[in-house]
């Protein structure tokens, strides 16, 4: 007989998941970005909307005798240089959204050589929003009449969501004013930060259909990087070395004589559902698209980059933007939220910006720099195992276990392999000769990934009882319609025989008119058929109360 070790709590086994056996594959996509200068070889050719093809540089051909020929690679959409943001959005990113507003979740990450448009992709340029500031704008376009007070929803640090009350959720705001010291006034209000006020202006505003009204919302973001295989919170506050720290008459540190405490790693945990999360980190309720894109650029801006040959700011770190949706039913009034967390759910989008691949050869790495690289192309390494285990595994039937724990980028996101959402990958690449050695190596990692198939996410339903106004409306007509054709007829048809036959029952009114200033008949009738008329109505509604 096995006993569990001394000291040590038996491992929880995994709740049983519901049993889906359809499968979709990785979504791959490819984005070419145009060439720096008119007069630089081009290696890469779109031959159509789904294939493109690259041609080794002259210089290879003439060197390793035709070792290199012309590949053809296909993937499931091909955006050529003309391609807007919009219409990336449209295709590859609005249908995760839709999936998150409906309770599911999604992972979207760009792949690529460094220097290959990754970032352009996912955060843009002024006037030219990527696939990030879309995702935010089209969720809280989606969801704005709907929005909960601040506080009304509670992360509880262990990858959920509590539901708070009214009353506690108004202190918690009274507090944090009260911290801030902000007058409320509309000059108050928070100023765009200019450098990324284009960012947040897209062509046209995207809504998902479908949006449950009798259902309150709240958006909560956080945002992470993976440097050196380290996970560090891009949004948590330096704290202060008090050993260090110059302070002022008022008891605060002196910012411009302070030392900061450098930020600690955070670790990788599993809740009570084994889905993978970052135990600690920072997650900020946001109500607005400003406000959640004003976050993530204050991220941003600690986010590790550095100068190398190749890329004047090329990432030297991984960086995973997560937004969550709490959403819950309101109570039967549908002006309160309900106070159960069994019936909040939430889901999340995952926007990952990998860095770029690179051979030090190339960037002349030295010194941390070097590091950085070899940390950057493990990681990579690692994420293209996961994907050739898993196809493996697939194709022939086998039960290898997958490496996800050689890396914390593979790790994190191991849930989304598992079946627990969509997975969508943007592939992109610099079509410059330079560049062919690494993008052949991209482009056959893409087309092993493509396929490399997912279970695909099980439909739950967002709430176990307490339907909302619109339903519970909707169920008493059905269930009245059913009733009435029970007793014969369309329901319309009884509708209309019922209310004639009531006024008929009603007993007429006698007459009214007052010919005699001493007529003492005609109201007392006329009062005694009232309250006649009265006392059949009351009955009439207990009756329909009853039914």
């Amino acid at each position: 007989m096995l006993r569990p070790t001394k000291g040590r709590t038996p491992r929880r086994p995994a709740p049983k998941k519901p049993y889906n056996n359809q499968k979709d594959p990785v979504g791959v996509y490819c984005r070419a970005r145009p060439l720096s200068c008119d007069d630089e070889e081009c290696c890469i050719e779109v031959i159509s909307n789904t294939t493109i093809q690259l041609h080794a540089p002259d210089g290879l051909k003439a060197n390793r005798n035709g070792e290199y020929k012309e590949t053809q690679y296909s993937f499931k959409k091909v955006f050529g240089i003309k391609t807007t943001q919009m219409e990336l959005f449209g295709d590859v990113a609005k249908p995760l959204v839709d999936d998150v507003m409906h309770g599911k979740n999604g992972l979207l990450f760009t792949y690529g050589v460094t220097g290959s448009g990754k970032t352009y992709t996912m955060t843009g340029f002024p006037g030219q929003g990527g696939l990030l500031p879309r995702c935010l704008d089209m969720i809280f376009n989606s969801i704005g009449p709907y929005q909960a007070k601040r506080f009304v929803f509670k992360p509880d640090d262990k990858n959920g969501m509590e539901v708070q009350n009214q009353v506690d959720a108004l202190l918690e705001r009274q507090k944090r004013d009260s911290q801030q010291n902000v007058p409320k006034t509309p000059s108050s209000r928070q100023r765009v930060d200019p450098e990324f006020a284009d960012m947040i202006r897209p062509e046209e505003a995207c809504r998902a259909e479908g949006v449950d009204e009798d259902s309150s919302y709240s958006v909560f973001v956080s945002y992470i990087e993976i440097y050196n295989n380290y996970i560090y919170d891009l949004l948590e506050e330096a704290p202060v070395d008090p050993l260090k720290a110059k302070w002022n008459s008022g008891g605060t540190p002196l910012r411009s004589n302070t030392e900061f405490i450098p930020p600690q790693s955070k670790i990788l945990r599993e809740d009570q559902n084994h889905n993978m999360y970052v135990a600690g980190c920072t997650e900020v309720e946001v109500k607005s698209t400003d406000e959640a894109f004003d976050v993530f650029w204050k991220g941003q801006k600690k986010r590790r980059i550095a100068n190398t040959q190749l890329n004047r700011e090329s990432s030297r770190s991984h960086s995973v933007f997560i937004i969550k949706l709490a959403q819950a039913p309101l109570d039967a009034d549908g002006d309160n939220v309900l106070q159960d967390k069994n019936q909040v759910s939430v889901s999340q989008l995952c926007l990952v910006d990998l860095a770029g691949s690179e051979r030090t050869s190339r960037t002349r790495a030295e010194g941390s720099r070097l590091r950085e690289a070899g940390n950057i192309n493990q990681s990579l390494m690692t994420l293209r195992t996961c994907m050739e285990v898993l196809r493996e595994n697939q194709m022939c039937g086998t039960n290898k276990m997958v490496p996800y724990r050689d890396s914390k980028v593979t790790h994190f996101f191991k849930n989304y392999f598992d079946g627990e959402g969509k997975v969508r990958m943007i592939v992109c690449v610099n079509p410059k000769a330079d560049d062919y050695e690494e993008t052949l190596l991209v482009m056959r990692f893409a087309e092993m990934t493509q396929e490399v198939e997912i279970a695909r996410p099980v439909d739950r339903p967002i709430c176990g009882f307490a339907a909302g106004r619109r339903q519970r409306n909707q169920a008493f007509q059905d269930e009245l319609s059913r009733r009435l054709e029970e007793r014969g007829g369309p329901a319309d048809k009884e509708i209309t025989a019922g209310l004639s036959q009531m006024l008929q029952s009603f007993p007429p009114l006698p007459p009214c008119q007052i010919n005699d200033p001493t007529d003492d008949q005609t109201l007392p009738r006329l009062i005694e058929a009232l309250e006649r008329r009265y006392k059949m109505r009351q009955s009439m509604v207990e009756e329909y109360n009853k039914t």
